[in-house]
């Protein structure tokens, strides 16, 4: 988790706010799986480093919903922990049999997520399975 929470720790650096930091964060996790997916034959061999990151992102953010101290409301908490279930799972299909296609959906949420951290969307996504 160490690389997930330098990065976040230097955004954190720049005065924005923890939505906009987590935003960021997720962004730039999203860009590095993209350039993997768009690039899959120069790129492939980055993919464990940047499905590495996701997943340590994912950690981050799940274990800070699950504290008893965090505000946001049960349901929500319940849906971010369930996001962060469904890319482990997805991560290790990934790993398993790596394509280019499986992608699609981790930067699919990583993008929502950022637009809904950011006010740019009400909802969170549902997990479907894909």
């Amino acid at each position: 988790m160490h690389n997930a929470a330098n990065v976040y720790a230097r955004v954190a650096k720049t005065g924005q706010a923890p939505r906009e930091i987590e935003a960021s964060v997720l962004l730039n996790a999203a860009s590095r799986l993209q350039l993997i997916h768009d690039s899959w034959t120069d790129k492939q061999a980055e993919l464990d480093a940047a499905l590495t990151y996701n997943r340590k992102i994912w950690t981050v953010l799940s274990s800070a919903v699950a504290e008893d101290s965090n505000p946001l409301p049960l349901p929500v908490k319940q849906n971010i922990v369930s996001l962060a279930l469904f890319i482990f799972n997805r991560t290790i299909t990934v790993l398993a049999e790596p394509a280019p296609e499986k992608l699609k959906i981790l930067i699919s949420i990583n993008r929502e997520i950022a637009a809904g951290l950011r006010g740019s969307s009400a909802a969170v996504p549902a997990v479907q399975a894909a």
